[in-house]
């Protein structure tokens, strides 16, 4: 467990007045200023990319300060391990650099962030769970502590993954309704399908009745009806795929941490499309060509 000024999933200190050997002269010098306890590191297990973590073991930790990847690009600092900064008359050397942690919106980029020891560092206490242990049962525990040492205070707690996991209520929402709407287009569009599919049968009885009159397959039947459906697919998947990719990557483009798409997962909606409109028109196409040519000749 570890105490800090700001809760895991936010930043409330942002700090200006530090100062540095190379600041460029105009530069504002604004950084997400959180103060933390010893274990800090450990209860967040955050990356060290240089450098070592705090430690009680050293007293001269009261004026150290740990800086975050972004922070040392603002700075222009080539090597920062053993450099100091001044903030408020105090004078405080860098022991470590870590990797970017997203702590704020998930949709902006992390801010330049200093971690600053404190003995009395805020009102948070993050608590790490032994993942032994249920939910429940620890929470048990950690409300015993908290009313035996302040009894006087409510027990309140908010679960890490919640509280980030609320970041992204829009765009889970969007992801239900697209699912939601991506089904119903394909239903509609199967029984579009299968209307023409029907449609186009009937229109071509006579044709049929000939063709197996000659001496043509249900195999061959068959190929010639599926055959014009899944040429008009594939034109229109050649069309859907580059338009798709466009639209994708452009709205994309409005977050900060995005994903990236390869060619399978094209191929693989492309494909599925063309088996749902084979298994859908097939139904249809079988039928018309079992149908006996002698009563569709005579209908005719």
């Amino acid at each position: 467990m570890a105490e800090s000024g700001s809760p895991i999933t936010a930043v409330w200190s942002l700090n200006g007045g530090f100062t540095w050997k190379g600041k460029a002269p105009n530069a504002r010098g604004l950084f997400s200023t959180i103060y933390v306890s010893h274990d800090f590191g450990k209860t967040v297990n955050w990356k060290l990319k240089a450098g070592r973590d705090f430690s009680r073991e050293m007293r001269t930790d009261s004026s150290a300060i740990i800086l975050n990847e972004t922070a040392i690009k603002f700075m222009g600092l080539q090597e920062p391990l053993g450099e100091t900064l001044r903030w408020h008359g105090r004078t405080f050397t860098v022991i470590g650099v870590i990797e970017d942690m997203v702590m704020e919106s998930p949709y902006q980029p992390v801010s330049q962030t200093v971690f600053v020891l404190n003995g009395n560092p805020g009102n948070f206490i993050n608590i790490k769970i032994n993942p032994a242990v249920s939910a429940r049962e620890a929470l048990s525990s950690i409300s015993a502590v908290f009313k035996k040492y302040n009894p006087a205070a409510p027990f309140e707690y908010k679960f890490v993954a919640e509280e980030y996991a609320r970041k992204f209520g829009d765009e889970q929402r969007i992801g239900r309704l697209a699912t939601g709407f991506a089904a119903l287009t394909i239903f509609i569009s199967c029984l579009g399908i299968f209307g023409l599919a029907s449609f186009t049968a009937e229109q071509r009885t006579k044709e049929i009745g000939v063709r197996k009159v000659l001496g043509a397959s249900v195999l061959s039947i068959w190929q010639l009806l599926i055959g014009e459906f899944m040429r008009l697919v594939m034109i229109a998947s050649l069309i859907a795929v580059p338009a798709g990719y466009y639209l994708l990557q452009h709205w994309l483009r409005q977050y900060e941490y995005r994903t990236s798409f390869s060619w399978w997962v094209f191929a693989l909606a492309s494909g599925g499309v063309l088996l749902i409109t084979l298994l859908t028109v097939s139904s249809q196409a079988i039928k018309a060509a079992l149908s006996d040519p002698v009563k569709s000749l005579r209908n005719e």
